[in-house]
């Protein structure tokens, strides 16, 4: 890719911000005004310390904020790439706000409902035969999980995120995946409230309920069923708490 187009010089933003963010911004600035896509690679530190009149410890602290956003793949000994979409920044964002009482589980909970009662719905109608296939296949796996409940939750996590997925929207997909670090913990949560073998039938039946509705193209079903499975979650994890 070019990169000999004039570098704006930093300017500190109007409430006094660092030289270090508004290096960030000029990268980020530099990879928009230069129309580049992931995996495209940029100027090292040194070319826009010079351009920017900054220090390369500006710039270096710079790149490595924006490593840590996912908006730049560095490595050792190449040059830096732009970074891919990453739910993972999402996910360590939502886990910070669980652990400091700003949200809780329930809530997270609730919002997913919304998000993944569509995602089931554009499953239904975007997903190829082997993205259904994949997700039946997830959630016999469940039934077949037994009392094993690394195996479970290992298969409900990837049953959701095979959805997200089969919905071909990126957007929703890196969403769900931000979920599973949470996912991890109120899974078991929810599953040892289910102490009854019919509640747990149940949950598995809602499960395949989704996965049959989005095999068969049917969007509301898919929605609803998903809907179903959500309102119980949110229920059995509300009553963990108050255990």
């Amino acid at each position: 890719m070019a990169h000999d187009a004039a570098i704006p010089a930093p300017r500190r933003a109007p409430d006094g911000g660092s030289l270090v963010q508004a290096a960030m911004d000029a990268v980020t600035n530099h990879i928009r005004e230069h129309n580049l896509r992931v995996g495209d690679t940029l100027p090292g530190e040194a070319h826009f310390a010079a351009a920017l009149g900054v220090s390369r410890a500006v710039m270096r602290e710079a790149f490595g904020a924006l490593a840590a956003l996912k908006l730049l793949d560095v490595g050792n000994g190449r040059k830096a790439r732009v970074g891919a979409l990453d739910g993972s920044v999402i996910a360590t964002s939502l886990s910070h706000a669980v652990s400091t009482a700003q949200i809780s589980v329930a809530e997270i909970w609730d919002v997913r409902r919304t998000i993944e009662q569509r995602t089931a719905t554009l499953a239904a109608a975007a997903r190829t035969q082997a993205e259904a296939d994949r997700i039946v296949a997830l959630a016999e796996a469940m039934a077949d999980a037994g009392d094993d409940m690394a195996s479970l939750t290992r298969h409900d996590i990837a049953f959701h995120r095979a959805i997200a997925r089969a919905s071909h929207n990126a957007l929703f997909e890196q969403i769900v995946a931000s979920f599973a670090p949470l996912m991890e913990v109120a899974i078991p949560t929810a599953w040892r409230t289910r102490v009854a073998k019919r509640r747990k039938k149940l949950m598995i039946d809602r499960h395949r309920a989704i996965a049959r509705a989005i095999a068969e193209g049917d969007g509301a079903g898919a929605a609803d069923a998903m809907a179903a499975h959500f309102d119980a979650s949110i229920g059995d994890i509300l009553r963990a708490d108050a255990e």
